[in-house]
């Protein structure tokens, strides 16, 4: 008999903080040339790691395996982490590498996003106990195009995790080559896909979003969900035949850092407890839209009461 099944979520990829450098001037000028900006701060970051914490938020027990350097930005992560209710034992402290950083040029009306791989590309496949493997329901991997030792063991993961009874899924993230290739066997092994609006057309190679979906859909398993977050025009989701989409949840931004990664959270939280597909669409909206009222991508996002009371003052509702 096997260790039981305790955790909701695990969550395997990279851990790195972000540096988000806020204001309408936040676009450096070289030639030595200094700018005022509205603020910079040190944040939780990681497509994967946000997504963990939004999961935390919303009830779900969550462990997370990944690669931070013996540094001060890897004890912050680690820390953090933590405090937020994840299980980090699994995670790997590596001296002879730093954790990797990401900064975020945010304006307000758009950002840019620079990175430093670090230890985050350090990460593989093998490394993630089984016996962690067993306790979860649900394995999830963010950040596809950046986990570079990852991504080749990741099928094998993938069918380990369905032969433990797990089901799957897969935010891609930004490829910064923009090549967009080499996914085809992930997508195999795929039960829920998580792009945006750009990465689902470039993915599914037409500008068309819902004929995104549907070519992407066609690769998968029977049975996957492709779900795209399209910001201020809500999101889609497909699964076989059924198509639904939901509208954005007006709120006001502080900033929508990470917001696509707590939309993550929230569609995993309403797909793990069986509701319908427009039903947990619509949790994920609530919770990638809340996630922005505070700066940050974690200081923002909601609890289920919070999302539900938020889509019940909108004229929307959510299962008890």
């Amino acid at each position: 008999m096997g260790p039981p099944v305790d955790l909701g979520l695990l969550v395997v990829g990279e851990i790195n903080p972000d540096i988000i450098v806020a204001g309408a001037h936040a676009q450096p000028r070289f030639g030595q040339a200094e700018r005022y900006v509205r603020a910079i701060r040190l944040a939780v970051g990681s497509s994967s790691v946000i997504t963990a914490c939004g999961a935390t938020r919303l009830g779900l027990r969550t462990a997370f395996v990944g690669v931070v350097g013996d540094d001060l930005f890897g004890r912050f992560m680690l820390d953090e982490m933590r405090a937020r209710g994840i299980d980090v034992s699994a995670c790997r402290i590596d001296p002879e590498l730093p954790t990797g950083v990401t900064v975020v040029l945010d304006t307000g009306a758009d950002r840019a996003i620079l990175t430093a791989p670090g230890a985050m590309a350090s990460l593989h496949a093998e490394e993630v106990p089984r016996a962690l493997l067993m306790r979860a329901r649900h394995l999830h991997v963010g950040s596809w195009f950046l986990q570079d030792r990852l991504r080749p063991g990741l099928p094998g993961l993938f069918a380990a995790a369905h032969a433990e009874g797990l089901t799957t899924s897969l935010d891609p993230g930004w490829d910064p080559a923009e090549e967009w290739q080499g996914l085809q066997d992930i997508l195999a092994l795929t039960d829920v896909f998580l792009p945006n609006t750009a990465e689902a057309r470039a993915i599914g190679g037409t500008s068309d979003v819902a004929a995104a979906a549907q070519a992407i859909r066609g690769v998968g398993p029977e049975g996957m969900t492709v779900v795209v977050k399209q910001a201020d025009r809500g999101a889609l989701a497909v699964r076989g035949s059924a198509s639904v989409t939901s509208a954005a949840l007006q709120v006001t931004v502080a900033d929508a850092v990470g917001a696509g990664d707590s939309f993550d959270a929230g569609f995993l939280c309403g797909y793990l407890q069986g509701w319908p597909l427009a039903d947990a669409l619509e949790l994920a909206v609530a919770c990638g839209a809340l996630s922005t009222r505070r700066a940050g991508g974690t200081d923002g996002q909601p609890t289920l009461e919070e999302a539900r009371a938020a889509l019940l003052a909108a004229g929307r509702d959510l299962p008890e």
